[in-house]
């Protein structure tokens, strides 16, 4: 054996008992990992339909868009109608409509000009002007809303950063959306409120508060102050009204000029959220702050009052939540805040939990029909092809070897279409060895001796085994770049396994081949 054979073979060797080994890890428990020091503490993960966990599908409200939508243009209408110095008596938008109310004469003919400007509204009725959204702009707005959903959700969710590892979340209809995350990833509660969450923050200056509605209706005479609202701060677990604040009907500023928002600790080590704005938010912010110093300022998520602390100074890019939650609750409030808001309210309409006994059984008989192929496959190939069918089996033996261990490596995630993917890898893993072997009969039936035969053959073979196996690996990065849940699992194992069935058969076989025969002089090849 010379010098540069060892060499490969030591290498060779090397890398297959390298992905061996972290194959062999995810057979070990991961808490026998972890204490071990030694074996690798991440490995091959299952997915959904293999581990069980939690299936979601949401209904989008995407009628508020089109609310949201109009109020837009009712701003609008308003600056335009103060810019002519023309009032009315107020806007109301509701059931998809959105009417002028006590508009004289010229006010009513600048509402009109303002809605054929606009070029997306429709006369309804004249007295009181009506409109509505015309029906190509409603499915746009929809289209829009549920796109930002959708969007939302997955920055939320499906992130590879901030997200839950290997969930999914998809589109599903018009107005539906899937959601999948795998067991033990997150709690189902946690889950939950992530999905809830529309993240609307607001700020708003309190201009009164009590712990009881009652008692701040009471100061006021039962009568609220002209465009002023209450908002609550609650008990998370009992809903109960811990104070009630009295605080103006539109924001002081909202959370658009968020850019970060992150869990942290106070001195207390009691948990908060801080936050940063950008800089045009961080000029408002401050404004605002420096002119209510000593004032109170709510906080507030989804219409709930998280903390209402006092302004002490001036406040500019950087502020901090202090609330009643746990870590986790302030973990998933900044993600929430992160990620952004929902620009529509969303509802769980279909819930359901996945077990694990199916995943396990689902295993079990792909672990058994992989064993069955491979069984089939290796007796075919001695058979058939005699020691060469001996060098195949193994290739065919460190390519599963070498595939699980790449997939524990970067801690891909098996799903039942993947395993589906490994079975057929098995299938096809000893495609290129055959057309190896073919090529080599051909040449020794050309009466040329078995070294020149095998060099030949492998020659011959490495463009057609390269060509029909790009092919395959490009089909499978498609799959994987715009499938998604099963899809995406089939071409994971698919891509993975077109790469090492195409190394096992061209530099392992040859391997075998060049340890024997070699430069042995022999009168025939057993093939």
């Amino acid at each position: 054996m010379t010098g540069n054979l060892r060499m490969r073979a030591a290498m060779v060797l090397a890398l297959v008992l390298l992905f061996g080994f972290y194959s062999g890890a995810n057979f070990v428990p991961k808490d026998v990992r972890l204490e071990s020091g030694v074996l690798p503490d991440k490995g091959l993960r299952l997915g959904l339909d293999l581990q069980g966990g939690i299936h979601w599908v949401l209904g989008v409200e995407l009628a508020a868009s089109v609310k949201h939508e109009l109020e837009a243009l009712g701003g609008r209408l308003e600056e335009r109608l103060s810019d002519g110095n023309l009032s009315v008596d107020r806007i109301v938008i509701e059931s998809g409509t959105l009417s002028v109310l006590g508009a004289p004469a010229p006010a009513v003919a600048e509402v009109t000009a303002w809605a054929s400007d606009t070029g997306v509204l429709v006369e309804i009725a004249a007295d009181p002007p009506r409109y509505e959204l015309t029906p190509s702009w409603q499915t746009e707005v929809r289209e829009r809303g549920m796109n930002q959903v959708l969007e939302v959700l997955r920055r939320r969710i499906a992130d590879p950063i901030q997200g839950i590892p290997d969930s999914v979340v998809t589109r599903q209809g018009d107005d539906r959306i899937l959601v999948q995350i795998p067991g033990g990833q997150v709690e189902r509660s946690s889950a939950r409120e992530l999905l809830r969450s529309t993240g609307f923050l607001e700020f708003k200056i309190v201009m009164d508060s009590e712990p009881a509605e009652e008692l701040l209706r009471a100061k006021h005479d039962g009568t609220l102050p002209p465009d002023t609202k209450l908002a609550y701060e609650r008990d998370k677990e009992s809903g109960r009204v811990l104070n009630a604040y009295l605080v103006g009907e539109t924001a002081d500023i909202t959370g658009d000029y968020l850019v970060d928002a992150r869990m942290n600790f106070d001195r207390m080590q009691r948990p908060i959220v801080e936050f940063t704005f950008s800089t045009q938010g961080g000029k408002l912010f401050q404004e605002l702050t420096s002119a209510n110093i000593g004032n109170n300022l709510a906080i507030i998520l989804d219409n709930n009052v998280y903390s209402a602390p006092t302004i002490r100074s001036t406040i500019g890019l950087r502020g901090q939540i202090e609330g009643r939650f746990t870590s986790q609750e302030a973990a998933d409030l900044a993600v929430v805040l992160r990620s952004g808001a929902l620009s529509v309210p969303v509802v769980i309409e279909e819930e359901r939990t996945v077990g694990p006994a199916l995943g396990a059984d689902s295993i079990e008989r792909g672990v058994n029909a992989s064993i069955v192929g491979l069984i089939l496959i290796v007796a075919f190939s001695i058979a058939y092809y005699r020691i060469s069918g001996i060098y195949a089996a193994g290739a065919l033996f460190a390519n599963l070897l070498v595939l699980f261990g790449v997939m524990s490596m970067f801690e891909a995630t098996l799903t039942l279409p993947g395993l589906a993917g490994i079975v057929l890898t098995v299938g096809m893993a000893v495609d290129a060895n055959v057309i190896i072997f073919e090529r080599i009969r051909e040449e020794l039936r050309a009466s040329k001796t078995p070294r020149a035969a095998v060099a030949t053959g492998f020659n011959k073979a490495l463009w057609t085994i390269l060509d029909a196996n790009i092919t395959t690996l490009l089909t499978a990065l498609v799959l994987f770049e715009y499938g998604t849940g099963p899809i995406k699992g089939f071409a994971v194992t698919l891509s993975i396994g077109v790469v090492t069935s195409v190394f096992a058969a061209l530099v392992i076989t040859r391997l075998f081949f060049d340890l024997y025969p070699g430069h042995r002089h022999i009168e025939s090849l057993s093939i």
